[in-house]
C-alpha cells in the first residue's frame, strides 16, 4: 500500500533525490524533517534501503507524537527492512506503528503486515513455531480491534494457512510416535488436530488415524473407534477413504495391519 505523501514532500522530492543520492546519504544533511522524509523516501524508491533505514530510523525518533509524519516513517522503515529480508525488524515497526497509533488509517495495514512479516520466517512445519504464533497475535489482534477492517478476509485466510501449518506439525508428530507404536503419544496429537485445526485437512486425516489406533490389537479400543468412525461419516459422508474405513453396517477394511505407515 502506498501512502498518501503530502504536497510539500512531493514537490521536494526531485530536488532532494540528486542531492541525496549524488554525494551520497548522510541524515545530517537534511536538519528539517520534511526534507529528510522527502530524501529517504527517494532512497527507498531507489532501492538503497540501508540508506531508507538510517533515515527513517532518525525520523521515527526525532519527530513529535503529533507529526502526521511520524506513522508514515515507522511505514517505511518497516517496509526497508522488509525489502532486505529482515522480517524481524519489520514486524517490530510494523508493530510499533500500529501500537502507538491505534487511529491512523495505517494501523490495520500495518498488524496485517506485521502477522505477514513473522509468518516468512515460519516458513517450514519444521522449524520453531514461535514466529508463527507472533504472527497469529498480529492477525488476531487486527480482527479484534478493527472489526470493519476491509483487511480481515486476509487476516482470516492468513490465520487458516497457519493453522494448516500447525495440524500438519501435530499430525507428523502424531505418524512418529505410531511407528514407534506409542499409541497414547500418537492419540494425544491425532486429538490435538482435532480438536484446535477442525476446519483443516489434517482434521479429517486425524480421525482416520484414530480409528486405526484404536483398532490396533494392542488398543483394542472399540467404542471409541466406533464413536469416531460416526464423526468421520457425519462429517464427511463422500468420502472414499472414510466409506473404506468406516462403512456404515458393513465391516471395516483391516487398516492396521496391512496398511503402510501413515504419510
Amino acid at each position: 500500500m502506498q501512502y498518501r505523501i503530502t504536497t510539500r514532500v512531493v514537490a521536494g522530492l526531485g530536488l532532494l533525490l540528486a542531492a541525496a543520492c549524488g554525494r551520497g546519504f548522510q541524515v545530517a544533511k537534511f536538519p528539517e524533517p520534511v526534507d529528510l522524509f522527502a530524501a529517504s523516501m527517494a532512497e527507498y524508491r531507489g532501492g538503497k534501503f540501508d540508506n531508507a533505514i538510517a533515515g527513517f530510523e532518525k525520523l521515527t525518533m526525532d519527530l513529535s507524537a503529533r507529526d502526521t509524519l511520524l506513522p508514515l516513517s515507522h511505514w517505511y522503515l518497516a517496509w526497508s527492512h522488509e525489502k532486505k529480508n529482515e522480517h524481524v525488524l519489520a514486524a517490530t515497526s510494523f508493530s510499533r506503528l500500529a501500537e502507538s497509533f491505534p487511529d491512523d488509517s495505517l494501523a490495520d495495514d500495518a498488524l496485517l503486515e506485521a502477522g505477514n512479516s513473522y509468518r516468512r520466517i515460519w516458513r517450514s512445519v519444521e522449524l520453531d513455531p514461535q514466529y508463527g504464533t507472533l504472527s497469529q497475535v498480529q492477525y488476531r489482534t487486527l480482527l479484534s480491534v478493527y472489526p470493519e477492517s476491509p483487511l480481515r478476509a486476509r487476516a482470516d485466510s492468513a490465520l487458516l494457512a497457519l493453522d494448516e501449518m500447525y495440524a500438519e506439525k501435530d499430525y507428523r508428530n502424531g505418524v512418529f510416535y505410531m511407528r514407534l507404536r506409542a499409541y497414547d503419544s500418537a492419540i494425544i496429537y491425532y486429538k490435538d488436530v482435532v480438536k484446535l485445526y477442525p476446519n483443516t485437512d489434517r482434521a479429517r486425516m486425524a480421525l482416520l488415524r484414530l480409528v486405526e489406533v484404536y483398532r490396533r490389537p494392542a488398543m483394542n479400543y472399540k467404542e471409541e473407534a466406533a464413536e469416531t468412525c460416526a464423526t468421520l461419516r457425519a462429517a464427511y459422508p463422500m468420502d472414499a477413504e472414510v466409506k473404506l474405513l468406516c462403512p456404515p453396517g458393513g465391516t471395516p477394511a483391516d487398516s492396521s495391519a496391512a496398511r503402510k505407515p501413515p504419510a
